[in-house]
């Protein structure tokens, strides 16, 4: 894991943002979801609100858990945000070191992982399972099985774990926060309002928790032990005794 930002880099992430230093923006025609792949996020968000009904209800978690379910597994396009982010990382690693960008090197990685596991899932299903109208959880596991990629699915488990904790880190760094709203007004005039405002849900929902170590252990225990009941051929893998 790469060494620990610190309140100067992140200051400096932050202010690139404001002055919109990565350069042009490219703006990206926004993509009507197939219907196969709304299909497919519309199934695994209700699943993954069911698996943590009792993160969502929690006053202390509620918030990061409704930022993973809107902005990362939303049945929505992100194509603007994700290429923002994209060319953002791009500019600012010519110029800040590693440490200070690593958090976006790793949310960029993770986005392009899900998104290709999502399209060979959504294939298996309807090419092998025989999905049509409505995805069951029994069909779901089948596609899982017939992708057999279970070191990519652990992978983006644990991704989203290094994320979650890189994220927990920053936002007990001193300014970042008073740097983030500082950032908000030009970021908007420049054209960069769908990468500012994913970033600040995210800042706000890891502040409000006071320490993530718990809700991200949770998660990812839950969603290991799914994985490795969907592989074992489970009948029944998201019925977890919590």
């Amino acid at each position: 894991m790469s060494e620990i930002p610190t309140s100067s880099d992140a200051a400096r992430l932050l202010t690139h943002l404001a002055q919109a230093r990565p350069g042009h923006r490219v703006t990206v025609d926004a993509q009507e979801l197939s219907r196969e792949l709304m299909l497919l996020r519309s199934f695994q968000a209700q699943r993954l609100a069911t698996t943590h009904a009792d993160l969502l209800a929690s006053p202390r978690y509620s918030p990061a858990t409704h930022f993973f379910l809107q902005d990362v597994y939303a049945p929505r396009d992100f194509s603007q945000r994700d290429a923002d982010l994209l060319r953002f990382y791009q500019g600012i690693s010519k110029v800040l070191p590693e440490k200070a960008v690593s958090i976006l090197a790793d949310v960029v990685a993770l986005s392009n992982l899900t998104n290709d596991l999502d399209d060979q899932l959504c294939r298996a299903l309807i090419d092998e399972v025989g999905v049509t109208d409505s995805i069951s959880p029994q069909q779901y596991a089948a596609g899982y099985r017939v992708c057999d990629n279970y070191d990519d699915r652990l992978h983006q488990i644990r991704m989203i774990d290094r994320i979650g904790l890189g994220i927990d880190r920053l936002v007990r760094i001193p300014f970042v926060g008073v740097t983030l709203r500082l950032a908000h007004a030009p970021a908007m005039m420049t054209g960069w309002a769908d990468l500012q405002l994913f970033l600040e849900r995210g800042f706000s929902a890891f502040k409000h928790m006071k320490g993530a170590a718990e809700f991200l252990e949770t998660v990812d225990r839950r969603e290991t032990t799914i994985l490795d009941r969907i592989f074992d051929g489970n009948p029944e893998p998201f019925d977890l005794i919590l």
